[in-house]
């Protein structure tokens, strides 16, 4: 028998179904619509509010791919408006539609773009499906686009980041092993940032000792744009990324047939050619072609062709319905000059000069006696040696991209590289400067070996000329230096996936992301070298170490063609590295100005790898007495390192044109196959960093105003102190934590058409905190020392870049002058040796003869400013041993260049 109750209640779920099917048929409307800009382009992930201005219901959605949204069964009644916004736009409303239970009504709305500078879209820290702007960013970033480039005309990756507040960048050691510090960040090279191409890291690890990946990378006209993120999420998104992520986007290919040819000449025997070719094909499929060939002497000239070769890349896309697929091959073959330290010292005013009979401006000690040399290995055969090859890099990259929207709001995205490269890294260093006579007195005990010898001395080793001590060159310097050679294949593969998802509930939007990383990379390293003497001169001339008799004859030669050590480095070794992270993020639009977010990577890193050990072997003459060489013996290493970063941030639109935002990330670099390829006994530890930002963004069209005031908290960073001396080295390890309050400032001033100026500044104090080291004096280590409190080295309080600009002749003529300042430095964690405050001008000039052809003029350092960069690091960045010396070694500013170039672009 069947229960009253219960057949009371089906009855009731009868009717109640059949209440909500004859509810159901009777409103069956659709209200659909597409959301563009007003070039008829689609607005993808713009927001649409429907509002019952009769009852006051509301109800959210936004527009996918193709700029389309759809609202099925509203309510009937009315009447409704329809809110559409997306930053970078202004905010429509539409209203007055009543809506009928079966009604069918399309909509079609156009967005006008707000014009300021804060429209541009970001691709960069981030991975969700929408689109973002810089002033919907809730971290610091600086986008550069092709016009400030192509005036800039960078010649490196470190050049093209002189206009970002926050870095300070170095690029006086040539083309390629710039040196970059983010936010005071006392991390030489790449080491606190990522370095990006087309948002995929071109090297997993961008500070692999020797192998910076500004050496894997060249800058032409394949490349549209640059962003930059400061701090930020990056080390959510980007293994190596603690400090930031700089990312070079390729040129698009648009509708049509474009293409630019770039021919530019210039004072140091510069000929450079440029080519970027894209075109559609028809059925959604894109190709685009282009590259670089130069040569050149290089602005400091070793007495050869410093800088040779090209690259080029050829780059195939297809795009149908929701998903598009790409593949972009890029082949480099390029060779770059290093330019290390000069001799330098103090004239009667106390102002920095190079030391008589040397340019400071263009002068380099590398030159023609020490462009190639043969040299004795442990096992008597030839190390063959070529300077002319510089930075070698020999790089074949494969990158191959999909992208696809499976279903409404879902994304799915993949990033595949695979590159195989050779590296080679010569180069002629500077280790110790001093004056004849100091060498003879430091080394007299090799009176010893020389019976009948009264004296020590130098001559050349090409012609057998002797040295005059008291002037020769008119300085009666030498310089101790030391050729190397370091061999650097790898073999890497990087793929990051990507899932994104957009959802709206209830009020609020959500961007949510889940992405898996993985890299892996196999090594060897490699190095062999030997220390020459030579006179300081421009293309320095190598001397060989005599002992004479009383009447000056030869009584012993101890160098071997100007080598008076062979193999005082060497190194074998390889390893492998794997990397796998799991990150995920979501960005939640609370209302139309405010929104948080946050990011969260799990990063596990596995290293194995063996190191050769070595051994010292005399082969019985002077030079060949102490050459280091391997014993066969192989010590291996497998470590294992993991870690977690997150990153949490707010942002606020005051209005169309204002925003705020505010963010906290804790961030890691994790150790890896760069730490053990020398030392499988290294001492290695997660350097940790807690990173915070306010900052506050205001754009019109007259005026912009950006301003990031920045807390940076760094743990464990490591130390080497290493001091040359002219029998060996000392080396002292040291790990401390800094700390360093900042702020940032980026501003715009439009007032009338004809002139404007942008300028950037960064106000910073950094210290070290928790520092106890040992100091070396004289090459003997000595007690320990407390250096908590210090500044940090080589980071300046204040910097400034202002460039005014000229428009003229109808935007014909374009002139502007970039003006830096760069504050008073250190060399040395015990701030014993000051890097003093330097000023650089640098012109640019661009003339439009027609629509398509342009002239470029770039004056770089105008006022031939001698500017220093570096100290030599190679007296210690602890206590540098040359403290207080009148004589020393420093890398200044390259001298005053210029270069022009003929653009064609169609």
């Amino acid at each position: 028998m069947i229960n009253p109750n219960t057949k009371t209640r089906t009855i009731l779920s009868v009717l109640l179904l059949a209440i909500c099917l004859i509810a159901n048929a009777q409103n069956t409307n659709t209200i659909k619509g597409q959301v563009n800009d007003e070039s008829g382009q689609p607005i993808a992930g713009a927001s649409v509010y429907a509002k019952n201005q009769s009852t006051g219901q509301t109800s959210a959605t936004q527009t996918d791919s193709l700029g389309i949204f759809t609202y099925r069964n509203l309510p009937a009644g009315g009447p409704y408006s329809f809110v559409i916004s997306h930053v970078g736009f202004q905010t429509q409303t539409i209203s007055g539609y009543t809506i009928k239970a079966d009604a069918d009504i399309s909509l079609l709305i156009k967005l006008k773009a707000v014009e300021n500078g804060l429209n541009e879209i970001i691709v960069t820290g981030r991975a969700g499906a929408l689109n973002r702007t810089k002033l919907q960013t809730s971290y610091s970033v600086t986008s550069i686009g092709y016009n400030a480039l192509s005036l800039q005309a960078p010649t490196s990756v470190t050049e093209s980041l002189k206009s970002v507040p926050g870095f300070w960048v170095e690029a006086t050691g040539g083309e390629a092993s710039g040196n970059i510090r983010a936010r005071g960040v006392p991390v030489d090279g790449f080491g606190s940032i990522q370095l990006l191409e087309d948002g995929v890291p071109v090297q997993h690890d961008p500070a692999l000792g020797y192998l910076n990946a500004d050496q894997a990378f060249r800058f032409d006209e394949t490349i549209q744009s640059i962003e930059v993120v400061r701090g930020g999420p990056s080390s959510v998104f980007y293994s190596n990324a603690p400090a930031g992520a700089v990312n070079f986007i390729p040129r698009a290919v648009g509708e049509k047939t474009e293409g630019i040819f770039k021919l530019s000449l210039g004072g140091d025997n510069l000929l450079r050619e440029d080519v970027w070719l894209g075109a559609p094909l028809g059925d959604g499929w894109k190709v685009s072609t282009g590259g670089f060939f130069r040569t050149e002497s290089g602005v400091r000239d070793p007495g050869f062709t410093g800088n040779h070769g090209g690259q080029i890349r050829v780059n195939v896309g297809k795009s149908w319905e929701k998903s598009s697929f790409s593949v972009d091959f890029k082949q480099m073959n390029d060779n770059v000059v290093f330019y290390t330290d000069m001799p330098m010292t103090y004239n009667s005013k106390g102002k920095i000069v190079a030391v008589s009979g040397f340019d400071g401006h263009y002068g380099a000690i590398a030159g023609p006696e020490t462009e190639r040399m043969n040299m004795i290995q442990g096992d008597s055969t030839q190390y063959h040696f070529d300077n002319t090859l510089g930075t070698s890099v020999n790089r074949s990259q494969v990158t191959i991209k999909f992208q696809t929207e499976f279903a409404d709001n879902w994304i799915l995205k993949n990033s595949l590289r695979f590159d195989n490269m050779q590296t080679q890294r010569n180069g002629v260093y500077a280790l110790n400067l001093l004056t004849a006579d100091s060498f003879y007195k430091a080394q007299s005990a090799l009176l010893l070996q020389a019976p009948g010898a009264q004296q020590l001395g130098f001559q050349y080793a090409t012609s057998g000329t002797t040295f005059n001590n008291a002037g020769q060159n008119g300085n009666g310097m030498v310089i101790q230096g030391g050729l190397r050679g370091i061999t650097m294949p790898m073999t890497e593969i990087i793929n990051d996936l990507h899932l994104s998802h957009v959802f709206v509930a209830g009020s609020t939007k959500h961007d949510f992301n889940l992405g898996y990383y993985y890299a892996h990379f196999n090594q060897n390293f490699s190095r062999f070298s030997s220390k020459v003497y030579m006179d300081v001169q421009n293309n320095s001339r190598l001397l060989n170490i005599v002992a004479t008799d009383g009447s000056g004859n030869v009584v012993k030669t101890f160098s071997n063609n100007g080598v008076s050590q062979y193999g005082y480095e060497w190194a074998d070794a390889n390893g492998e590295q794997t990397t796998n992270a799991l990150y995920a993020s979501d960005e939640w639009q609370i209302t139309h100005a405010f929104r948080l977010d946050g990011g969260l990577r799990y990063e596990s890193a596995q290293t194995d790898g063996v190191v050769e050990q070595s051994k010292t072997v005399n082969l019985g003459t002077y030079a060949t007495s102490a050459i280091s060489t391997g014993t066969g013996v192989w010590q291996g290493y497998n470590k294992h390192w993991n870690y977690t970063t997150w990153t949490v941030g707010a942002d606020y639109q005051l209005s169309d044109d204002m925003g705020l935002f505010g963010r906290y990330t804790s961030a890691a670099r994790i150790p890896g196959f760069g730490t053990y390829y020398t030392n499988v006994s290294a001492t290695a530890v997660i350097q940790t960093m807690g990173l915070g930002e306010l900052g506050f963004k205001y754009a019109r069209r007259l005026f912009s105003f950006y301003g990031t005031g920045f807390w940076t908290k760094y743990n464990n960073v490591g130390f080497t102190n290493e001091v040359s001396t002219l029998n060996g080295f000392t080396q002292v390890n040291a790990y401390a934590n800094t700390k360093t309050y900042g702020l940032e400032l980026e501003g715009s001033l439009y007032p009338v058409k004809w002139f404007d100026i942008t300028a950037i500044a960064t106000l910073q104090h950094g210290v070290y905190e928790g520092l106890v080291a040992e100091t070396v004096t004289g090459g003997a280590l000595t007690q320990a020392y407390n250096y908590d409190g210090n500044r940090l080295i080589r980071v300046p309080r204040a910097s400034f870049r202002v460039v005014p600009g000229f428009n003229l002749f109808g935007d014909r003529l374009r002139l502007q002058s970039a003006i830096e300042y760069e504050g008073k430095r250190y060399t040395d964690v015990a701030n014993s040796q000051i890097l003093p405050a330097y000023t650089k001008v640098d012109v640019d000039a661009q003339v439009k003869l027609t629509r398509e052809i342009s002239i470029f003029g770039v004056i770089d350092n105008l006022t031939n400013s001698l500017g220093l960069t570096e100290g030599n690091p190679r007296q210690g960045e602890i206590q540098s041993a040359a403290a207080g010396q009148y004589i020393f070694l420093a890398r200044p500013l390259l001298g005053r260049s210029f270069k022009i170039s003929f653009r064609y672009k169609f």
